[in-house]
């Protein structure tokens, strides 16, 4: 009788790992999940520059001097683009933090919703960005 009960032949189970660092390429992160990156992005930028920031106002209200000075310093291609980089992370990062907040009253918690919303985030920061890159660079 032990010879007619056999043990079946164990399949072998996928194992299921967190991705790896070298994996990231090949995952394709949804909608909500960049524009969640983003956010977290765009908030380390505004605490990270902070300090600058606080600095080039003191020493842009000290004086008509200063401001002088100061207006030089910002009329550098390289200054407008770390000006860019803040108008940029603050209009991601208010526009995500809107979103979250709607999000924590129940509404669009679905998958779609979410990901319209997200459209709507990334569309909404991106053209505030590129009109204010357009005036800040002399355009209109």
């Amino acid at each position: 009788m032990s010879e007619a009960v056999r043990e079946a032949p164990k399949k072998e189970r996928p194992e299921f790992r967190n991705i790896h660092v070298t994996q990231l390429s090949n995952y394709r992160l949804p909608l909500a999940g960049v524009v969640s990156i983003l956010h977290r992005i765009s908030g380390f930028l505004m605490f990270a520059l902070l300090p600058v920031v606080l600095y080039l106002l003191e020493q842009s209200i000290r004086s008509e001097l200063s401001f002088a000075y100061f207006q030089g310093i910002a009329s550098h291609w390289f200054v407008k683009l770390v000006i860019l980089a803040l108008v940029w992370a603050y209009m991601q990062h208010f526009c995500a933090g809107v979103r979250h907040l709607i999000m924590d009253t129940h509404v669009g918690l679905d998958k779609d919703s979410a990901r319209k919303s997200a459209a709507t985030v990334l569309a909404i920061s991106l053209t505030v960005t590129a009109l204010v890159a357009l005036k800040l660079f002399g355009v209109f």
